[in-house]
This record gives structure tokens, C-alpha cells and sequence, in this order.
């Protein structure tokens, strides 16, 4: 415990250290990645979900009644306390009302939010959280098991959006749509043939349908994304979906060929788009980044994972209110 404290406290004396310069030109996850615990200031959401940051998170318990946390060696247990008790209310609630047998949990936040050195572009606010379509086993895993299970895809080998009904059973979307009935859900992100099946399902009762998005992957897990809280002014709200279940022209294209062709390859090299630095996002993540750290990580001194972010081509004519 001493160690991995001290180590915290060395890390924040090398990050407040640095020169202002170095700082604001230096790949904001690298600074962002690097920092084992969460920030002591009040809990706040700070810019878009994407291009952010977060401070005063606390973390989700590895165990709890209905849901156990997977790869917690990355150290992205981390979220605004309203995303916490939202998994703990959500994994409860699915327990006992839909039969569901509880929730694996993927990744949340880093300790402070902030661009993340692989796996995700948004996830930077402490306000998304991605769970398994995995149900929880009737057993605690163990560390290993953690760290080497893989989500299972519920979309057929080859396919883009073709949903394996062989896997997939109404306790799925007994899930999701329990999910969804939080007024403070903003988004929740699955593939286009999972949506496919929900608008299929839904019956008359419809209305949650809308917070329903397709997006590109997302066939072994769905991405649940709060709104910004009340009275967090530097949070930067996601503009609203269009009126109605989204099960029209919308879903229609992310089931089409189009989102998923690959442009021709380039007469000469791309050159690759340089990193976001902390310049880069709000000025008030360098106070984030900078303030002491409240007690320590579980796993703190653990190393984070290093890989290159899935990189995915995206169509311009895409549907912008996704």
C-alpha cells in the first residue's frame, strides 16, 4: 500500500514537473494513461466523451451481488459516481426482474478520464461504460480468467451485421432494454444487426428504442453512455437522435454494404493523423492532471497495456446525430 502510494506521488510530481510545453505537445494519453489513481478534486465531467477528461471518479468494486470486473490490470474501473451506481443499480435490477445472471463488466474510465493509450476514442469523461453480452457465470473468475476470457460476438463469422440466433436468446434483450430505462442514459452502442433484432422484438412498447444506436463493432458488448449530470456546465452534451425508434432509414444504412467498404488503397502513404495532446482538450483537464491523487488503485502498479487503437475507415455521408 505504501509503495503504490508513494509511486502515485512520484508520478504527480513528474506530471506537475513537466514544463508547460512539454505538457501541451506531449500525447495527452500517454500523460493521461500513465497515472494510477483518481484526481482529489469534486466529481465533474469535463468536454465531449471523446476530447476530456474527469475528475473526483471512484471505482467500481471488482465483486459485487451481480457483476464482476474484467481486465482490471488496465485500470479502467474508474467513472463519475453516477456511472457507478448505475452499473450497481443496472446489474441488480436485471437480477432480479430479468432473470439476467449478472454482468461482466468491461472498461469505464481511466482514473482520470482522458484520452486512453489504446481501445477506445471516447470512454473520457467517466461517463461510459461498456458491458458484456457474456452473462456473468455462477462463480467468482479468477485473475487469470479475467485477463485471458474473450467476449464472445453474437454476430455471424463474416458478416458485418448478421445477428447468430443461435447465441443470442430474448434475455438479451430483456438486458438491454433494461438499460435503456434510466432517464439518465443518453446512448446505448450495438451492432446494427442487434438493434435489427430489437426493433424486430419490441412489440408496441417502442419509445426506448430511440436511445438505441448502431455503430460499427459492438457485437460482443453494448456501450452505455450516461448525459451529462446537472449542474456539470463543463460537459459537453451529445446532440439529440432524431424523433422516433431509429428503426427506419438510420438502421437501414448500418445494415447496408456501405458503412463497412473499405476505400482503395492510397497511391501514397497516409500520413498518420498525430495524437491528441493535452493543448488538445479542455484547459481545465491540466488542473485534473496536475492535483494530488485520493487514495490508491487496486492494481495501481500493475502495467497498462500498450496496442494501437482499431482503426476503422469511416464513411463522411455517415448519419451524424448517430
Amino acid at each position: 500500500m505504501r509503495r503504490t502510494m508513494i509511486a502515485g506521488l512520484a508520478m504527480t510530481f513528474c506530471l506537475t514537473g513537466l514544463g508547460a510545453a512539454a505538457q501541451d505537445s506531449a500525447p495527452a494519453k500517454e500523460l493521461f494513461g500513465r497515472v494510477a489513481g483518481p484526481a482529489e478534486l469534486q466529481p465533474d465531467a469535463i468536454g465531449f466523451y471523446s476530447r476530456g477528461c474527469a475528475s473526483g471518479t471512484v471505482a467500481l468494486p471488482s465483486d459485487g451481488p451481480a457483476w464482476q470486473v474484467m481486465r482490471p490490470s488496465r485500470n479502467r474501473y474508474w467513472g463519475l459516481p453516477n456511472l457507478v451506481a448505475y452499473i450497481q443499480r443496472l446489474a441488480v435490477d436485471a437480477r432480479q426482474n430479468d432473470g439476467w445472471p449478472g454482468l461482466l463488466v468491461g472498461d469505464l474510465s481511466q482514473p482520470r478520464g482522458g484520452p486512453m493509450p489504446f481501445g477506445h476514442s471516447s470512454h473520457q469523461i467517466g461517463l461510459d461504460v461498456d458491458i458484456w453480452f457474456d452473462p456473468m457465470p455462477d462463480r467468482t473468475l479468477t485473475p487469470q480468467e479475467r485477463e485471458t476470457i474473450q467476449a464472445t460476438s453474437y454476430i455471424k463469422k463474416g458478416t458485418n451485421v448478421t445477428l447468430d440466433r443461435s447465441k443470442w436468446t430474448t434475455a438479451h434483450s430483456r438486458l438491454i432494454k433494461r438499460a435503456a430505462s434510466y432517464p439518465e442514459v443518453e446512448r446505448i452502442f450495438v451492432n446494427a444487426g442487434v438493434k435489427k433484432q430489437l426493433c424486430d422484438t419490441a412489440g408496441s412498447d417502442r419509445a426506448w428504442l430511440q436511445k438505441i444506436r448502431p455503430w460499427y463493432l459492438h457485437d460482443d458488448h453494448l456501450h452505455v453512455r450516461l448525459s451529462c449530470p446537472p449542474g456539470m456546465s463543463g460537459c459537453k452534451s451529445q446532440e439529440p437522435t432524431e424523433k422516433g425508434d431509429g428503426c427506419g432509414a438510420n438502421l437501414s444504412w448500418w445494415l447496408s454494404s456501405v458503412p463497412y467498404a473499405r476505400p482503395g488503397k492510397p497511391t501514397k502513404p497516409s500520413k498518420p493523423k498525430p495524437p491528441m495532446t493535452l493543448a488538445g482538450l479542455p484547459s481545465a483537464c491540466r488542473t485534473v492532471l496536475a492535483a494530488p491523487g485520493r487514495g490508491s488503485a487496486a492494481g495501481a502498479e500493475a502495467a497498462v497495456g500498450a496496442g494501437a487503437e482499431v482503426n476503422i475507415p469511416l464513411p463522411t455521408a455517415r448519419p451524424v446525430l448517430n
